[in-house]
């Protein structure tokens, strides 16, 4: 009978260059896999200076993997057997992890953090490497084996390891401050929402809805692509605003030409007004140059003008293929495509500017009370917060957070 999985041995990522920010790096790292992890009760925590130790306690290891997989700042993990640090129970716990029934090649890596440990990482290696060739039909291939069997002999403990997945990489989220990311329908802003978590910043979402024009479906399409990427984070807000007005009076004001810029001016304004109550330090988006019209250079200076905050675009020069690609990767295109058009689709125009003056931008805008629609939007706002593994992300949490 094969030896069960008791723990998960987590190796950090890039913090291993962070210097004097380690600690600290590593504290938001624990914080966040214990978050994501919170669905699995019985899970126990340990962090160390170099390592970070799941304890199972009969949690399913293969889901629980499955969700540490999404966690960024982990650069490795593996399914581990703890057991005593002496030779005899270590040779034991690998005759008891190994499948040695069937017919594989090996090799064997000790690694001896502890130096007091009698002997020597080869000498582990031997040992081992021994047992299993006279338990079983095994093969040692140091090249290219079928099973490397990895060897951790610590102070307290020792753990024996056969299998090496990887994790996540990027930053812990959390360390890079906090921004509030434009989440539409379309396939681009969920990819740039999970590259800005990469990095280590933690995002909140906004959402800009146009009902009737915009169906029930077109949300419950966006609260199931934020659920997608919640578990790198841990969970997200999205903030639902009521765009209808300010739209309809955007068009009733305007050249249909400049709509898409003036929308985009006011979700901008918007967007800086609930990252400033809400403490980010950046808005971001998932424009890419050129894409649309809404996206030349000359479109997202018009835009930018609205506000001094800064604003990221994570796939400003990724072309579509490469968006599309990281997509899939992710497990967000197949949503990300669903026929719900969003406010941002359903009201292009035919012949949009691609590029637009400020001065006209201003002028159109002098014809109508912006200022009181955007307050209006701001002020109505909807925040609900969604959770990894939510069955029907429509249902989060509603909370009143402005």
């Amino acid at each position: 009978m094969a030896y069960r999985y008791d723990h998960i041995l987590i190796r950090y990522g890039e913090l291993s260059l962070k210097g004097k920010n380690r600690n600290s790096f590593i504290k938001q790292l624990f914080a966040n896999v214990k978050t994501a992890l919170k669905s699995f009760p019985a899970l126990e925590f340990e962090r160390q200076h170099d390592r970070m130790y799941i304890y199972l306690h009969e949690e399913d290891a293969a889901k629980v993997s499955d969700t540490l997989s999404r966690v960024f700042g982990i650069s490795s993990f593996s399914l581990a057997v703890k057991t005593k640090p002496d030779m005899d129970e270590i040779v034991q716990a690998c005759l008891d992890s190994l499948p040695l029934q069937e017919e594989k090649t090996f090799k064997v890596a000790a690694r001896r953090s502890d130096k007091t440990f009698p002997l020597i990482s080869d000498q582990i290696n031997r040992q081992v490497a021994t047992a299993i060739l006279k338990n079983s039909v095994w093969k040692v291939n140091v090249k290219d084996p079928d099973v490397k069997v990895v060897i951790e002999v610590h102070q307290d403990a020792a753990y024996i390891m056969t299998n090496k997945m990887a994790g996540a990489g990027g930053y812990p989220v959390g360390v890079g401050g906090k921004a509030m990311v434009l989440l539409s329908g379309g396939i681009d802003s969920p990819v740039a929402s999970y590259l800005m978590m990469k990095r280590g910043v933690h995002i909140e979402c906004i959402h800009f809805a146009a009902p009737p024009y915009t169906s029930q479906n077109a949300q419950d399409k966006v609260m199931k692509l934020a659920e997608l990427i919640s578990p790198y984070q841990g969970e997200i807000v999205v903030h639902v605003v009521p765009f209808t007005d300010l739209q309809l009076a955007i068009y009733q004001n305007a050249d249909e030409s400049y709509a898409i810029t003036l929308m985009r001016r006011m979700m901008m304004r918007i967007a800086a007004k609930l990252a400033e109550r809400r403490h980010c330090q950046a808005i971001a988006t998932g424009e890419s140059i050129g894409q649309v019209a809404s996206q030349t250079l000359e479109s997202m200076q018009a835009i930018n003008a609205v506000t001094t905050m800064p604003l990221i675009r994570p796939v400003v020069c990724m072309d579509k293929v490469e968006i599309i690609d990281l997509s899939k990767k992710i497990g967000t295109y197949d949503t990300s495509i669903l026929p719900f058009e969003d406010c941002c689709t359903i009201f292009t125009p035919k012949n949009p500017v691609t590029k637009p003056r400020i001065d006209k931008c201003e002028r159109y805008e002098s014809r109508f009370d912006w200022e009181k629609l955007v307050d209006r939007c701001v002020d109505d706002v909807r925040s609900i917060w969604i959770h990894p593994g939510m069955t029907d992300p429509s249902d989060g949490d509603e909370e009143d957070l402005f």
